[in-house]
C-alpha cells in the first residue's frame, strides 16, 4: 500500500510541518480593556466606516429600548411607525399591563384598520381585561361597603358613647331600642341597596368588554373570510383554523342572534374587497413625523367611540337584550 501524505482522498497542507515559531522573550504584555465613557455613542465620531456606524445606532437603540424610550414622533414614514407600535405592543403585553396592550393594538389598527389578526388581539385583549377590571372594582367597592357600613351604624346610634354601650340594651327605655331596631333595618336595607348596586356595576363591567371583544372577533372573521379566497396552503390552513377559534370563542358569549347580526352589520360597514385590495397594497407614507402621529387615534375612548358607539347607544338602555334568558 502506498504511504504518503494522502488520506481519505485529502492532502495535509504544509503548514502542518512547519517548526513551530519561538515565544518571545520577558513577561507578556499585560491585558488592557478597552475603557469607553457612558454613552460614547452619543459622541460625533465622523466615522465613514458603515460597520462602526451600525454599532453606535445599536447601542442608541439598546439604551432606548432599556428606558422604554420608543416614541411615535421620532418615526418617519408608515412602517418606522409600525415597527414602534409593534415594539410597545410586545412591551406591554410582557408587562401584561392589559389596558396599555389594548391602547397599541387600537392604534394599530387605526393604522391598518383591515389587519385581521390585529383585531383578534385586541378581542383576546378585551376577554382578558373583563375579569381583571371586575375584579378591581369588586375590591374598591368592598372598601367602600365597609366604609358606609360603618357611617350606616353610627347613624343608627347617634348617641351610642362608651357608657352606652355598656349598659346597652338593660338600661335603655323600651321605645329607644324600638327605635334603634328601626333605624338598623334602615341602614341594613341601604346597604342592600349598595351591594346591589356594585353588583350591578361589576355586571355592566363585564357586559360591555364581552361586547367590545365579540365586536373585535366578529370584525376578525369577516376579515379572514374576505381574505379566504385569496390564500392557498399554511395561510389558507392558519385562516380557517382561527375562523374555527373564533366559533368556539363566540359561544361563551351567549348573546342573542340578533345582537350578533347587529354587531357583525356595524363591524362589516366599511369591509369592501377595494378598500381590502388598497389596504394590502398600500405604499409607505413618508410625510414626517408631525403628520403621522396625526394617522393614529389620541386616546382609547376615541377608538371606542368610533367602533363601539353605535352598538352600545342601541343596547345599553335595555341591557337585559345582550343575553338570553335563563
Amino acid at each position: 500500500m502506498e504511504t504518503g501524505c494522502w488520506l481519505l482522498g485529502g492532502e495535509f497542507e504544509d503548514s502542518m510541518f512547519e517548526e513551530r515559531r519561538e515565544r518571545r522573550p520577558g513577561p507578556p504584555e499585560s491585558y488592557r480593556a478597552k475603557c469607553c465613557e457612558p454613552q460614547w455613542f452619543y459622541e460625533e465620531t465622523g466615522s465613514s466606516d458603515d460597520v462602526e456606524a451600525l454599532t453606535v445606532q445599536k447601542f442608541k437603540g439598546d439604551l432606548a429600548y432599556r428606558r422604554q424610550e420608543y416614541q411615535e414622533n421620532k418615526a418617519t414614514n408608515t412602517d418606522h411607525l409600525t415597527t414602534v407600535l409593534y415594539l410597545q405592543f410586545t412591551i406591554c403585553s410582557s408587562l401584561q399591563n392589559l389596558e396599555k396592550t389594548i391602547f397599541c393594538l387600537q392604534k394599530l389598527i387605526s393604522l391598518h384598520p383591515f389587519n385581521p389578526w390585529n383585531w383578534g388581539k385586541l378581542g383576546e385583549a378585551y376577554l382578558n381585561l373583563g375579569p381583571a377590571l371586575s375584579a378591581s372594582l369588586a375590591s374598591s367597592q368592598k372598601e367602600n361597603s365597609f366604609t358606609s357600613s360603618d357611617t350606616a351604624i353610627k347613624s343608627s346610634f347617634p348617641h351610642s358613647g362608651k357608657d352606652c354601650l355598656l349598659c346597652f340594651p338593660e338600661t335603655l327605655p323600651e321605645s329607644s331600642v324600638e327605635v334603634s331596631s328601626g333605624n338598623k333595618q334602615k341602614s341594613e336595607k341601604a346597604l342592600k341597596n349598595i351591594q346591589n348596586r356594585m353588583t350591578e356595576e361589576r355586571a355592566a363591567v363585564l357586559l360591555e368588554t364581552e361586547m367590545k371583544a365579540c365586536a373585535s372577533f366578529i370584525r376578525t372573521r369577516l376579515l379572514l373570510q374576505l381574505a379566504q379566497s385569496q390564500q392557498t396552503s399554511f395561510a389558507l390552513e392558519r385562516n380557517l383554523r382561527t375562523q374555527q377559534e373564533i366559533e368556539d370563542k363566540m359561544k361563551r358569549f351567549s348573546f342573542k342572534e340578533d345582537t350578533l347580526l347587529l354587531i357583525a352589520e356595524v363591524m362589516g360597514e366599511d369591509i369592501v374587497p377595494e378598500k381590502i385590495r388598497d389596504e394590502v397594497h398600500t405604499e409607505v407614507k413618508c410625510v414626517g413625523p408631525v403628520a403621522l402621529t396625526t394617522l393614529v387615534i389620541g386616546s382609547s375612548k376615541e377608538f371606542e367611540d368610533k367602533w363601539f358607539r353605535k352598538i352600545k347607544n342601541h343596547f345599553c338602555p335595555f341591557e337585559n337584550k345582550f343575553h338570553t334568558e335563563i
